[in-house]
């Protein structure tokens, strides 16, 4: 009985000894009648991901990076900002001038969009009294050789269009002293029409200058269309005043 015995714990159990210099351990031993969780403790063991160590970046490098980032910073906020959804509109002209129509993303910033029309103020304020006006403004697409990047609020020349009628055309001015200062003038103004004391050497003998101030709604259709519908709570949701943009 003893010899079968141990015949057996000779058979169930591997019995290991450590060779070398050190002292003699205590026997480990591992099991053979369970092969399934020795696979499973292999899996885990295989399975367990060792923290890699991360580096760190020199002083040197992350002092340049802080640099650029600034710079970045300081160039974007010199750039003039672009239009948002809500802009404000001012169209103004010498009652025997020409108009002129302005959009500033704030009552206080400067125009970003300002063209001069072939019509006549007076016409158009006759228009506007008689209905609805659309005004659109088109100019030409460039061809593939020769496309530049330029935005459509840009470009220098435009065919006008007066509802349906053609008006001769439309030059994107900058902003100059004498139309920053009516700009300035109607500042207080959020929307409204009048006339404004004008200079009588610039504009004859009828020195009164019109003008009409309101909030417009932006709508980017693409890169070569927008719209700007006039936003007037007492025209029951129609625009008494819309101007597109289309490139063709």
């Amino acid at each position: 009985m003893a010899r079968t015995s141990e015949d057996s714990s000779k058979r169930h159990f591997h019995w290991t000894n450590k060779v070398g210099n050190e002292d003699d351990e205590v026997p480990s031993f591992k099991s053979s009648s369970n092969p399934k969780e020795e696979d499973k403790t292999e899996n885990v063991k295989s399975h367990v991901a060792m923290p890699t160590p991360k580096k760190k970046l020199p002083a040197v490098a992350v002092a340049r990076l802080r640099s650029v980032l600034a710079a970045l910073g300081r160039n974007r906020s010199s750039l003039p900002l672009g239009l948002g959804s809500r802009v404000v509109g001012t169209l103004f002209g010498y009652r025997r001038g020409h108009v002129h129509f302005a959009f500033q993303r704030d009552p206080t910033s400067p125009p970003t969009f300002l063209i001069e029309l072939a019509t006549p103020i007076s016409g158009l304020v006759r228009e506007m009294a008689s209905g609805l006006v659309r005004i659109a403004l088109e100019c030409d697409k460039e061809k593939e050789d020769q496309k530049k990047a330029v935005k459509l609020l840009e470009e220098p020349m435009w065919r006008t269009y007066c509802n349906g009628k053609k008006s001769g055309f439309a030059t994107r001015k900058e902003c100059g002293h004498k139309e920053w200062k009516v700009l300035k003038a109607v500042e207080p103004i959020s929307m409204g029409a009048g006339v404004l004391p004008g200079c009588s050497a610039e504009a004859g003998a009828d020195g009164e200058l019109m003008y009409m101030r309101a909030k417009f709604e932006r709508i980017v259709g693409s890169r070569d269309s927008e719209a700007f519908y006039m936003m007037n709570p007492d025209s029951n949701g129609a625009p008494e005043l819309s101007i597109y943009l289309l490139r063709v």
